[in-house]
């Protein structure tokens, strides 16, 4: 290995940890005796800087990778499908650190930022990696510091729970990732992505070994528990009720953005393998049961996270539930997918969008959880009188989050149904599509429950609720960006296009 290649394709995470460096040198050292808003501010505003300064070093990057010289088997990606996935975590890694300016549940902030970077330095490893070990250190990265980011607010019973919850979950989906991960190297005596799939496939129906069905089971449970589908789901609404409101909505953005750009990869890797692999008679059985596990996995969530969240009357929980339901949805385009532009970049765009509305609707359930004191449907009661901006925001995102038109979720959806339909016109994955759009239309119900709240009841409360300036052009930023890109989805479908040829 040639260090000074590794040290140039790893670039963007290396600003990301320097930048942790500085933040906890600055807080814990310059500013130790500074006011906390002041403190706050500082480490937020460096922990943006840092993820401009990886973004410009990953703009930079070609697209030739990093390679072992010995073998040439490709460690790392850059560009294509890859860079602009990691362009969204750095966006949503930044708009987090934004909200953070107006949060006090901690007086740790130089530690907060600087765990929220280096969770984020694991996303980028995930999205680019192209080996078990190397997509291994960078999960454990990753959910090292989401344990750690759901258990800041120190004075708060629910995120300890939370976080403990989340650690022991987390631990056991690690065991069996690692697990599937451990056979598949005694299959094929390598831990390269692409070694490991053209092997596979050379196989033909005798040689098939039952481990490697054995290994395909463990691999999707580990990575289902990522992406938060069903049955491996339940860490979610406790998770997403008891952290801080900033880490949920990292978890809720960066983390999936993360593991579905992996599963992209996977599937990329394997489509690849089959229209480049030998000429000769062999079983796509492994690609047969990929595709069916994350069939089943995508309509289990599907019609779980959505009949669940109609049930829910606190908001953090509907969206943890709303969450596994998208989930849902992507795992349908996953489970369909061909190697072509149009796939990788249908699911990019439904990732990123889900993301970036994500982190707008927790920054608005944090303004009215820090008012009232509690993230309750009755929390929202009359929100419009107290703050039309914040309910305007409000009522962007939850309906571009169901899909309503034209809003950018709805194209989002139009765009992966329409490539599940492109893959194949057979009657299975037709079903499947009309059951996401019409869980899709039970959705608008939920949603509406609290935009409902928000516009018509009557309230109790008619005081104004105030949101910090930062918080609140963030948040009318990202609802912009909402209704810009819905009504012009071209802008953000070129911009993927660009990388994703």
């Amino acid at each position: 290995m040639n260090y000074a290649d590794l040290f140039r394709a790893t670039l963007p995470e290396t600003a990301l940890e320097v930048a942790a460096l500085l933040v906890l040198v600055v807080d814990l050292g310059l500013l130790r005796k500074a006011a906390l808003k002041v403190r706050v501010a500082v480490a937020a505003l460096l922990g943006v800087a840092g993820c401009g300064a990886a973004a410009w070093f990953l703009l930079q990057q070609g697209t030739e990778g990093l390679s072992y010289q010995s073998s040439g088997e490709l460690l790392l990606t850059t560009g294509g499908f890859t860079a602009a996935a990691q362009v969204g975590i750095l966006v949503l890694t930044a708009l987090t650190l934004l909200l953070l300016i107006d949060a006090d549940f901690t007086h740790h902030v130089g530690e907060f930022v600087a765990v929220v970077l280096m969770a984020a330095t694991g996303g980028l490893l995930i999205a680019a990696a192209q080996d078990l070990l190397v997509i291994f250190v960078g999960l454990e990265l990753l959910s090292l510091g989401l344990y750690i980011l759901t258990a800041f607010a120190k004075r708060s019973g629910k995120s300890a729970e939370a976080a403990l919850k989340y650690y022991l979950f987390g631990g056991m989906s690690a065991a069996f990732l690692l697990f599937g991960f451990s056979y598949l190297y005694g299959l094929t005596g390598s831990t390269n992505l692409h070694q490991i799939l053209l092997m596979v496939y050379g196989w033909n129906a005798s040689q098939t070994a039952p481990l490697l069905y054995v290994a395909i089971v463990l691999v999707a449970a580990g990575l289902g528990f990522k992406v938060a589908a069903v049955p491996f789901h339940l860490w979610a609404p406790d998770t997403y009720e008891g952290a801080p409101a900033p880490a949920a909505a990292f978890i809720a953005s960066v983390s999936k953005v993360a593991s579905f750009a992996l599963l992209i990869a996977i599937s990329t890797a394997a489509l690849h393998v089959f229209d480049d692999g030998p000429a000769m008679p062999v079983s796509p059985g492994f690609l047969v049961s990929w595709s069916l596990i994350l069939t089943v996995l995508s309509t289990a969530s599907m019609v779980l996270g959505n009949l669940a969240a109609l049930a829910q009357t606190s908001v953090r929980r509907l969206l943890a539930y709303s969450a596994i339901a998208h989930a849902g949805y992507i795992l349908l385009g996953l489970a369909f997918f061909s190697y072509s532009s149009r796939s990788a970049a249908a699911v990019l765009y439904y990732i990123l969008t889900y993301g970036l509305t994500t982190v707008g609707a927790f920054g608005v359930v944090a303004v009215v959880e820090r008012a009232t004191g509690s993230d309750r449907l009755e929390s929202f009661l009359g929100l419009h009188k107290r703050n039309p901006l914040l309910a305007a925001v409000l009522l962007v995102l939850f309906l571009s989050l169901a899909g309503i038109p034209p809003l950018v979720g709805f194209w989002a959806k139009f765009n992966l149904f329409a490539a599940v339909l492109g893959v194949s016109a057979g009657p299975v994955p037709f079903a499947l599509v009309a059951l996401a759009v019409a869980f899709s239309a039970v959705s608008l119900y939920y949603y509406l429950q609290v935009l409902k709240r928000a516009y018509v009841m009557p309230a109790v409360d008619e005081s104004p609720m105030k949101a910090h300036p930062v918080t609140l052009a963030v948040l009318l930023g990202i609802a912009a960006a909402v209704v810009v890109l819905g009504c012009f989805p071209a802008l953000l479908e070129g911009w993927i296009a660009n990388f994703v040829k």
